[in-house]
């Protein structure tokens, strides 16, 4: 029986922060008892039976393990409102309840909620897909560098530059593993740096570093063994966090709260990488967050700033519901990271500041992304951004303060002109133009900006308002492959891209016209 485990290390492995936030897999073969185990292949049974009608798993495995781990008092049974019926504000209070009651009880111990990595479509192309052919001046480009430059690079004297070229490129490929505690940047890196450190020497220190991390990169469910990439803890319980606070029940759920509180301040970069990390081109990230946990030590640009944000909630509440907050200095860190990503354009990218040519991703030799060679600015990253700087600018208004109005200025600017003819904007990290338009609009709302005072926002309303359906909306991920707005097959509403929607509503104001 499989058993998900959270915050433990083993042989080969390193943490600078004891682990929390690591979630992998284990085959125990004497765990569970024979109820348990009858359970577990009665769920793979029956998703096996409806695969073709619902194709994403459950996570019924780990729903399953951790709500045992966190037992729980009844919950509220649910509330039906008929056609025609006023919404009570007991009704959505009872909604409440019971919504983060189920949240309670699948958060890990050390605070983070687990979960399969299956938002972004690039893990598997690379077996299902072609969606990137490769230019003309690319084929050619590699044929010459085949047939003819890598043969006279292999005879001497020239082989000699080869050797040296070697040894660079491996000097960086150690260097990122040991930076991102053999994680790598992700799944595709990970893979080519394993099997880099593989050539050099099957037996070094550095490939039984990458063989330990491979259980990373692993998610169980109920439809077997999948690849995912290095995990969403921070993610994932930001934006949890933020929602539980959102409700007025923060001291029905404090206990929850606090774990999240201790996840959060664990899993806050404290160091820029080792040595002169500018000559291996990487950038600073002391106060960042990272998209998983502190160990894999790359800082994106809206994990900061959503990091930044829950945080920043935190230290309002009493430390005797939630724990001692944060130290102002690594508010100060986290804001310093922000600003140091923003690019001329107003805009953010994710993981680095853009400072390469558009032109190079003419060779993108990966057929399965798009765009994806250099850094480019995303109007979710740009929207988190102003978020965290607005609510820091609001706690700690002396700290900064041309350079953060000026930040925020500039990236209001760029969601703006990013802005599509429908009102709409493209998504690039969830599906997809409800996606990016409801990010877009929470930026401009944090800034004051509404339906009454700013046309960008009426016209993301009316966007909105144009793809709604009878009951709500459903947007397919065919619009991110095909960037036209498509609905789901046969026209069915999705609960979250709904309440994506609402959220913009609400926020713009647009209710109160």
């Amino acid at each position: 029986m499989w058993k998900l485990k959270i915050a433990e290390g083993g042989p080969w492995l390193t943490s600078v922060n004891n682990h929390v936030g690591r979630q992998h897999w284990e085959f125990d073969p004497d765990a569970g008892t024979p109820e348990e185990r009858a359970e577990v292949e009665r769920v793979r049974d029956e998703f096996t039976r409806n695969r073709f009608r619902i194709k994403q798993s459950a996570d019924l495995l780990m729903r399953m393990q951790l709500t045992k781990e966190n037992p729980r008092g009844p919950i509220p049974p649910p509330v039906k409102v008929e056609e025609g019926e006023d919404v009570t504000e007991e009704g959505v209070t009872t909604t409440l309840r019971r919504a983060i009651s189920f949240y309670s009880s699948i958060q890990a111990h050390d605070g983070h909620w687990p979960a399969e990595n299956a938002g972004p479509l690039f893990f598997f192309p690379p077996m299902e897909d072609l969606y990137y052919p490769h230019p003309l001046v690319q084929d050619m480009l590699w044929g010459f560098l085949h047939h003819v430059t890598e043969p006279v690079l292999k005879r001497w004297p020239f082989s000699m530059i080869r050797e040296k070229a070697l040894k660079v490129a491996i000097k960086h490929v150690h260097y990122e593993d040991e930076n991102s505690r053999y994680l790598t940047i992700g799944c595709v890196e990970k893979v080519l740096c394993m099997i880099a450190c593989w050539v050099e020497d099957p037996n070094s220190e550095a490939y039984k570093r990458h063989l330990a991390r491979i259980p990373d990169y692993y998610w169980i469910a109920e439809d077997g063994l999948k690849m995912q990439t290095f995990g969403c803890q921070m993610w994932d319980a930001a934006f949890t966090i933020q929602a539980i606070m959102s409700s007025n029940l923060t001291e029905e759920y404090a206990t929850t709260l606090r774990k999240g509180h201790d996840f959060v301040k664990a899993s806050q970069v404290q160091d820029n990488p080792s040595d002169d990390f500018k000559a291996m081109y990487r950038h600073i990230s002391k106060g960042a967050w990272t998209f998983a946990m502190q160990d894999h030590g790359w800082q994106v640009s809206d994990c900061t700033a959503e990091g930044l944000k829950t945080a920043l909630l935190f230290s309002q509440m009493s430390p005797d519901l939630v724990g001692e907050k944060m130290e102002t200095e690594r508010f100060y860190d986290a804001v310093n990271v922000i600003l140091s990503l923003q690019s001329s354009n107003g805009g953010f990218p994710a993981w680095e500041p853009q400072r390469a040519y558009a032109w190079l991703e003419k060779f993108n030799p990966t057929e399965f992304f798009e765009d994806t060679l250099i850094e480019r600015e995303y109007v979710e990253c740009t929207s988190s951004a102003i978020q965290g700087l607005a609510l820091f600018k609001k706690l700690h208004p002396k700290h900064r303060r041309k350079e953060i109005d000026s930040c925020i200025a500039r990236a209001i600017d760029y969601i703006e002109d990013t802005q599509l003819p429908d009102g709409s904007w493209y998504g690039c990290w969830g599906i997809c133009y409800t996606y990016g338009t409801w990010f877009a609009v929470e930026g401009l709302a944090a800034c004051g900006k509404s339906y009454r005072n700013c046309p960008s926002v009426r016209k993301a309303c009316e966007f909105l308002l144009s793809k709604q359906l009878p009951c709500g909306g459903g947007e397919s991920y065919l619009s991110s492959q095909n960037k036209v707005y498509t609905n789901l097959e046969g026209n069915r509403p999705n609960l979250v891209q709904t309440a994506w929607a609402l959220l913009s509503l609400i926020d713009a104001g647009q209710v109160r016209v």
